[in-house]
This record gives C-alpha cells, sequence and structure tokens, in this order.
C-alpha cells in the first residue's frame, strides 16, 4: 500500500480553515490518477519543531495508483502549488503540506534521479502525527526498513508531542 500525509496549519480564502482545505485536497487526487483506499481521522497536532505557530491538522490516506514514486511526488508537490503552498523555508506555517510516506515496501535511502523521494519518509518514525493516523488505517504496518511495528513505533514516540483527533460537527 501506499501512504500520504496530509496537514495544513493556515486558512485559505478559496478553502477555508485547514480541516477543509485537507477535504477539498481528497477530492482533487483523483483527477491525478491517485485513488483513496482508507482515510483516517483528521488530528490536531502541535508544530514540531515548535515555533509558535498555529497548530496543524493532520491526517493519513492509503492510496492506490500507477505512478511510481518519483511521478507521484510531482503530482502532490503539483497539488499544493494548486492549494497556493509556496517554498520559502523549513518548518514555515502552510496552507498544505502533502508527504509521501510509505510506498509499498520500497526503500531508499538516497534519491538515485532527481526529484526521487526518500521511502520511507525520513522523519516518519519519530512523529505522532503521522504514525497515529497511521495506526487507524494500517494497524500492522512495519516499517519497511527497520522492520518495526507500528505499535512499537507509537510506543517510542516523545510523549511531548500532542496529537488529538478532531471532532467535527455535523
Amino acid at each position: 500500500m501506499i501512504y500520504i500525509g496530509l496537514g495544513s496549519n493556515l486558512a485559505s480564502l478559496e478553502f477555508g480553515p485547514p480541516v477543509r482545505i485537507l477535504d477539498a485536497v481528497l477530492g482533487k487526487l483523483n483527477n491525478y490518477g491517485v485513488h483513496i483506499v482508507a482515510r483516517s481521522r483528521w488530528f490536531r497536532s502541535r508544530p514540531i519543531p515548535d515555533l509558535g505557530q498555529p497548530w496543524f491538522c493532520n491526517g493519513v490516506i492509503a492510496v492506490e495508483t500507477g505512478l511510481e514514486p518519483r511521478e507521484l511526488l510531482a503530482v502532490l508537490h503539483r497539488i499544493e502549488g494548486d492549494f497556493g503552498r509556496v517554498r520559502r523555508q523549513r518548518w514555515e506555517d502552510r496552507v498544505l503540506d502533502l508527504d509521501l510516506l510509505a510506498y509499498h515496501d520500497r526503500v531508499s535511502a538516497e534519491p538515485v534521479e532527481a526529484g526521487a523521494p526518500i521511502l520511507p519518509h525520513p522523519r516518519l518514525a519519530e512523529r505522532a502525527f503521522v504514525l497515529l493516523p497511521l495506526a487507524e488505517i494500517a494497524p500492522s504496518w512495519h516499517h519497511p526498513a527497520s522492520g518495526q511495528s507500528i505499535a512499537s513505533l507509537i510506543a517510542r514516540l516523545d510523549p511531548a508531542q500532542i496529537v488529538q483527533p478532531i471532532e467535527l460537527s455535523s
């Protein structure tokens, strides 16, 4: 399975607050041949590192696609741009952040070609805002490089990372 992390901590004039931005992204992926198989709930999380920014809305989706990792990453970057993301500096506020977390069991420590992602995502195992939503949709998932179960990765997380499910009213 292929897993993508979604995040937003800035509102958009067109789409509204972060949770609505992420909902809109879900509808857009299919236009690029990326089909959602499962999705987690949305979670609220403190930024890492915490530089005083607004908290994030995060989630994880499982997808199927015929795109190779490099092509899929390019699509994710294109969608970020469509939603107004401009990359200026690391760890800045963002309207949209889409991360290719894992692509089946592929492992690549360094990009073999320009634009190729490192797989699995290099900080996936350190982030509660990725692991908790991922555990919702893939409770038996194992890290392709380390072989560790998602439960053992979650158990090792820094308890200072605050991640809470977002309860949406109808």
